[in-house]
């Protein structure tokens, strides 16, 4: 399945569903910006635990080799790197991260950095220099702190068709993610796509805000958002607006989030699509009543009207997509299906029609794909060559993830899809 027709051109932005063929995908393996945190600042950072580095590592090398198999990888690290080549984009970059951060005192270090060394601090963090007596008594241990959230590169940039939504994040600490993803996407030689940036706006309001796990691509005429605690409607808006302004017809279809608990913070972690006709879904949020709202919006020459739904699965299925559920915790028991929400088991990410790859600690979910038809095959198999995905016809490749899981997502959070296959929808 693995593609290497495009070389050393550069990938242009195409993905116009969550299933087609992946092409190509952003990665960030997770490194020491991650061990850069304590019990302290850990809350800040969005964590509720400290990770162990060289455990994420190990467990993060599966999903790494899997899609070495499978797709065209790129690493963030290296993206920024090369983007960071053109002095003029670095200059941009540094000025644009310290007006955001108020650190323009160290705009003549960062300069003075290879453009390596500056992509490394820019992620792992900038040391505070204890040069005044207000830093001296600062207990801040960096000027520029670390991306502690990084690795799960979904969220800062999504693709959308040959597009690149740019997020606004809903928290700060998160903000430079967002430059970082604009700058590879306006000036890397290796990949290319138009970024749509709500930032770039004279006057953003605080409540315009929205996360690439919020958004999921159905087929090229239809979207569905997340909207909670992480993405907000004035989020949706801006993408609704930009849709508006280029003439063009999409249904959106929108599901209300819990604010509460933290494992809901995105659709993602509670829907994702896994084939033409197959979902993963965590029933409680998606299919059982509560006082969520299902909002479906079409768009059709720069008018738009605006009901509710029952759900998003009856939505897709009036829509032409004969959708069916699989159900996280396998729909049996309440107490294993919030545990293995919890622990990112509706989150997969899907490689190619049928073929997906999730956490194999959610083992309930798992069986539960399994009675659907899909084959179980573990990580290690794909990666050493003694199994191929295309010798089936659906098949779920399970990795470890006891440890990312604690960082708060899965394989579908950890990536960001930069071109898809077309989808042959009646097959």
């Amino acid at each position: 399945m693995k593609n290497d027709s495009f070389g050393k051109k550069k990938m242009q932005v195409e993905v116009n569903s969550e299933i087609g063929e992946l092409e190509g995908v952003i990665l960030h393996t997770p490194g020491p910006e991650v061990e850069n945190m304590t019990p302290e600042n850990a809350q800040r950072a969005l964590y509720s635990d400290i990770l162990n580095l060289s455990v994420a590592q190990e467990e993060y090398a599966e999903l790494v080799g899997v899609l070495e198999k499978t797709t065209k990888t790129f690493q963030v690290k290296d993206l920024l790197t090369d983007a960071l080549s053109d002095e003029g984009v670095k200059r941009e970059l540094i000025e644009a991260i310290c007006e955001s951060e108020n650190v323009n005192e160290y705009k003549r270090y960062l300069l003075s950095l290879s453009e390596y060394d500056l992509a490394s601090q820019l992620i792992e963090g900038v040391p505070l220099e204890k040069s005044s007596l207000t830093d001296y008594l600062s207990q801040e241990r960096y000027a520029l702190r670390p991306l502690h959230n990084f690795f799960f590169t979904r969220d800062a940039s999504v693709s959308i068709s040959n597009h690149v939504l740019i997020n606004k994040m809903a928290t700060p600490v998160r903000a430079r993610e967002s430059l970082i993803m604009e700058a590879i996407f306006n000036h890397s030689s290796m990949i290319s796509g138009d970024t749509i940036n709500p930032m770039r706006r004279r006057h953003v309001p605080d409540s315009l805000y929205s996360e690439g796990g919020d958004l999921l691509i159905a087929s090229e005429q239809i979207l569905l958002f997340g909207m909670g605690s992480r993405t907000s409607s004035q989020g949706i808006d801006f993408v609704i607006e930009h849709i508006k302004h280029r003439g063009e017809s999409k249904h959106i279809i929108i599901q209300e989030l819990p604010k509460f608990p933290e494992s809901f913070i995105h659709l993602d972690m509670v829907f994702t699509l896994l084939d033409v006709d197959k979902c993963m879904t965590y029933e409680p949020v998606i299919l059982k009543r509560n006082n969520l709202k299902t909002v479906h919006i079409n768009i059709v020459n720069g008018k738009v009207d605006i009901w509710e739904e029952d759900n998003i699965i009856d939505s897709l299925r009036r829509l032409g997509i004969p959708i069916e559920p699989v159900f996280c915790g396998d729909n049996k028991d309440e107490w294993v299906q919030e545990r293995e929400q919890w622990h990112s088991g509706a989150n997969f990410l899907t490689l190619a029609p049928g073929k997906i790859i999730g956490y194999k600690r959610n083992v309930s979910t798992i069986n539960a794909l399994n009675k659907a038809g899909f084959e179980v095959i573990d990580a290690e198999e794909i990666i050493s060559g003694k199994k191929n995905i295309n010798d089936y016809k659906r098949c779920v490749v399970t990795m470890e993830g006891s440890e990312l899981s604690r960082g708060g997502g899965g394989c579908r959070c950890m990536t960001m899809p930069v071109r898809r296959k077309p989808v042959n929808w009646k097959a």
